[in-house]
This record gives structure tokens, sequence and C-alpha cells, in this order.
């Protein structure tokens, strides 16, 4: 079968999950015919993507997340003013025109989408009648028995109507989930394992005594730099997107900040002490299978129901700033590993060609 990918660009989650998914479908003679990014004017398509995916990529401009002041925490009015305005709606209208085109050009025979919002929008509206299936985790959000989304408020309300609009064009929801859950057949979501690359999967895991870090906004920043300058007996190694900072920069103390790179990134998640991230699905789910313990740090409501849902799954604890006294404390009592994780893990691939390759 030939497929389509369509990915959101925001962070590298759902860009690693088609990674994993493209090579399942060619190991098994399918075929992907293209990639649709959508990212905002603020953010850059990673090289390693590009070098992997193994397709032209289409790049187009999508919906984008807006900080408060402190560049720590999503906005939603910032967020909602960003993406309404004339001409970010202009935008969209190109952008929704360019993936129509796109689409009619490629000639799919399923559309893979993972949770890009235009696209689906793209194909409710012009009628498109390829089959398009939906996978991103955040679809378990409008899951009947999902509990992390209760007592959410405007901010949870608004966060699963924009999964329903996500998943509109879709016909099948794959739910992607840190444990087994049964199906909910009334709003078509089947939940399935984490969609984890086969080079997050290999090689010896190790504990060299550091802390890997990875920040999507860079407000933290200021914080690391004043606590590893005052605490330099502790080696911290954090991952960011900042376009203006060097390759690796050496900061105060045993800091140091990286530019995205993702074969280092994996390479370090294996042989970290424990891990500090902003809750993204992806990176958790990495350093879940390799049993590294974790201080969850949520920046938006997404985030921190992420962060509640891992909790509950053993991954480690939630906080509101990057308080490494108390991971250095958590780690000190030496946590388990959440069982059974890798075995649900491995059954992805059968699971999801099961899923996708039916006709």
């Amino acid at each position: 079968m030939r497929y389509l990918f369509v990915i959101q660009g925001e962070g590298r989650g759902h860009l690693t999950q088609a990674l994993s998914l493209a090579s399942m479908l060619r190991r098994h003679g399918h075929e992907i015919v293209g990639a649709l990014v959508g990212l905002s004017s603020e953010r850059r398509l990673p090289g390693f993507f590009v070098e992997k995916i193994g397709v032209p990529v289409t790049e187009f401009e999508a919906p984008q997340f807006a900080f408060d002041r402190s560049n720590r925490s999503v906005s939603l009015l910032r967020t909602l003013l960003c993406n309404l305005s004339p001409t970010r709606a202009a935008a969209f209208a190109r952008s929704m025109h360019l993936i129509r085109d796109r689409i009619a050009e490629l000639r799919p025979d399923r559309i893979v989408n993972f949770y890009e919002l235009l696209t689906s929008l793209t194909v409710r509206r012009y009628g498109i009648r390829i089959p398009m299936t939906g996978i991103a985790h955040q679809f378990l959000l409008n899951h009947s028995n999902y509990p992390y989304t209760r007592h959410t408020g405007i901010q949870g309300r608004l966060l699963r109507l924009h999964a329903r609009l996500t998943a509109c064009g879709c016909t099948e929801l794959l739910a992607l989930s840190f444990r087994p859950v049964k199906p909910d057949v009334r709003h078509r979501i089947r939940v399935v394992p984490p969609l984890l690359r086969r080079e997050a999967l290999t090689g010896s895991t190790s504990n060299a005594g550091f802390i890997l870090g990875y920040m999507v906004n860079n407000g933290f920043a200021r914080d690391l730099r004043n606590w590893c300058g005052g605490h330099p007996q502790y080696p911290v190694h954090v991952f960011w997107d900042n376009p203006l900072s060097p390759e690796t920069w050496y900061a105060e103390g045993q800091l140091v900040l990286h530019r995205l790179d993702d074969r280092l990134f994996l390479d370090m998640m294996r042989r970290c002490r424990g891990y500090v991230t902003t809750a993204g699905f992806e990176s958790v789910c990495e350093a879940m299978y390799h049993g590294k313990p974790m201080m969850l740090i949520p920046a938006h409501i997404e985030q921190r129901i992420n962060a509640a849902d891992a909790a509950a799954s053993g991954a480690g604890i939630t906080a509101e700033s990057f308080d490494l006294d108390r991971f250095n404390e958590f780690l000190a009592r030496r946590p388990l590993p959440a069982p059974g994780f890798r075995h649900w893990v491995d059954s992805a691939e059968e699971c999801f060609l099961q899923l996708l390759t039916r006709s």
C-alpha cells in the first residue's frame, strides 16, 4: 500500500513516531510516498527527520503555541490571539490548498495523520475520500475511560475540542498510551502501544552519573544555569531548541546545553542517571523503556495531563519547576522502573501492521 504521512511538527514527538511507523511499513513491503509537516514560522524542521524519512518533505504553516512572558508556560490567550489573526488565517488557507494539492498529486491509498489539525479540516472541507488514520497520544483525551482530563476546566475542554477537530477527517483513531486500555467504540478510539524507533530501543542501558534534560521552551534555561552554578558537583546535560546557541555550550558548573541532536540524545538517554522533561509523550516513553526515573515539569495543560498519566504509570515525579534538589532526593531512593512497559512497547509492530494494512 501507498501511505502519505502528515505530521504536526511542534516538538519532536510526532516526527519520531512517523519515523518509527515508516520503518515498520517499509520492512513489510509498503511505500511512503511523501511527508507533509506543519510548522510555525519560529520552528525549524530537525535535520534528523529530513535525513531519515527518505521521501520528499513539504512544509506548511500551521497553528502554533504561544508562551507567556517568562517563556516557560503556554498562554492560552496568546495562543488564541496569535492563531486567530487575519494574517495567520490567510496563511492557514494557503496551507490547506497546499495539502489538498499534494494529496491529489501523490494519490496515496491511505493518509496517516500524526495529529495535524489543518489536514483533518482539509479532508473534511474538500470531501477527500482517501481513508485517513489519526495517530496520537492526544486522542486518549476523549476516551470515555480516561481519567486525567477531569477537573481541568476551560483549558481541558479546549484541549478536548482540539482533539475532536483533529479527528474530524479520520476514519479511525489510534491513541498511543503508556499502558493498555480497552477501546472506546463510540468515539472510534483504539488504544495502541507507543511508536518508538528501533534506535531508541537498542543499545545497553547504563548509569554514567549525569542528569539529562530536554526543553522545548527555553525559559527554564536561566533556572538551570543558576542551579548548576551553585551545585558544580552535579553534571547536567540539556537539549534545547535554541537556534542562536552554539551546538554545544558549556555553561555554569557542569551544565552542558546541546542543540537538538537525535543520535547524541538517544545515546545520553541510555547512559543518564535520570531524566528531566516537560512531559512530552515520546521522550517520556523512551526514558521509561530504559528504566530511567523522571521529573516531569509540564509547561501547559496537555503536558500536565501527560505528566499525571506518566506518574500514575510509574515513570517518576511531577514538579512545577526545575527543582533538581528534589529530583536528586528522588533518585537517591532508587525508584524502580515501570513493570510491563517494555513488553507493551515491543508489541507495537504487530499491532500497527494489523490495523494499518487492511484494505
